[in-house]
C-alpha cells in the first residue's frame, strides 16, 4: 500500500459477452490488489449481462468504462492501458484465473526490465501443443531470436501473462492503426526491440479453455497466417521508431 494514495498496480481488462466467467476472474484479481490499486475494465458493448455482473461486485477499485459500440478487443485494451494510472500495469483476459502471487511475481520481475511475460497453466480442457510451449528465463536477453520467433508466431507471448511499467506506455501507445489482432505480440515486439523484456518461468495465470476463446486453438488457414505475418512485419517497422525519449 502506498502512503500517498498513489496507484501502484493497474490491471487492464477487456470484456465482451463475458457474463459466465468474468466474476470469478475479477475476484482472483482483486484478492491480490491493495485498496489503492485499480482494475480498469473496458467493456466492448457486450450484448449479455457482463456490465451488470461487474457492477454488482461494487468494488471501489473497479473502473468500468463501457463502450457505446463494438470496436474489438485490441481497441479495448488500448483504451484500458491509456486510462491506467498505476506504476505497474498488468493485462488480463476476462475468463481466466490469476494464480496466487501473480502480482508480486511480476512486480519483482519489473525491477530489472520495463516489460515482463510469464508462463501459464490451462484448465477446462486438454492443453494442445501450442499451450505447452514455454518461455525460458535464459531467453530474456535473446532479443533478436525473440523478435524472429514472435514474427513467426511461435514465441508464447500472451497478453494475459504480460506486465509493464508505466514508463513503457509511451513506447506502445498508440497501437498502430492497422493492428486488428495480437496486441500482445505488438507489445512483445516493442519490448524486445528496446532490449527491455524479462521472461518469468513460473506460471502466473490459469487460462480457461472453452468454446468462445479469442485465441485460436488450432492452426489457422494459410491466408490468415500470411496476413498476420505481414501485419506484424509492419508493426516491427513502426516499433523501430518508438524509442525512449522520442516524442
Amino acid at each position: 500500500m502506498n502512503g500517498d494514495g498513489a496507484v501502484r498496480v493497474s490491471v487492464c481488462m477487456a470484456t465482451y459477452n463475458g457474463q459466465d466467467y468474468v466474476a470469478e476472474q475479477i475476484q482472483s484479481i482483486l484478492s491480490q490488489l491493495s485498496p489503492e490499486d485499480e482494475l480498469v475494465i473496458v467493456d466492448d458493448a457486450s450484448k449479455d449481462s457482463t456490465l451488470d455482473v461487474v457492477r454488482r461486485l461494487q468494488d471501489p477499485r473497479i473502473v468500468l468504462l463501457p463502450s457505446a459500440e463494438n470496436k474489438g478487443y485490441v481497441a479495448s485494451f488500448e483504451k484500458a492501458v491509456s486510462s491506467s494510472r498505476g506504476e505497474y500495469i498488468m493485462l488480463s483476459d476476462q475468463d481466466d484465473i490469476w494464480l496466487p502471487g501473480r502480482v508480486e511475481t511480476l512486480v519483482s520481475a519489473l525491477q530489472t526490465k520495463d516489460f515482463a511475460a510469464s508462463n501459464f497453466t490451462v484448465f477446462g480442457g486438454p492443453a494442445n501443443r501450442y499451450h505447452k510451449v514455454q518461455l525460458k528465463e535464459s531467453d530474456s536477453g535473446r532479443w533478436v531470436a525473440n523478435l524472429v520467433t514472435t514474427w513467426i508466431g511461435i514465441r508464447p507471448y500472451y497478453g494475459c501473462t504480460m506486465a509493464f511499467r508505466a514508463a513503457a506506455k509511451k513506447l506502445i501507445l498508440p497501437f498502430p492503426e492497422f493492428l486488428t489482432e495480437t496486441h500482445d505480440q505488438w507489445i512483445a515486439i516493442v519490448a524486445n526491440l528496446n532490449r527491455n523484456m524479462v521472461h518469468v518461468a513460473a506460471p502466473t495465470v490459469a487460462r480457461r479453455l472453452h468454446d468462445e476463446n479469442t485465441t485460436p486453438k488450432s492452426r489457422r488457414p494459410v491466408a490468415v497466417i500470411l496476413r498476420a505475418r505481414i501485419m506484424l512485419l509492419r508493426a516491427i517497422f513502426v516499433a523501430l521508431g518508438r524509442k525512449p525519449g522520442t516524442p
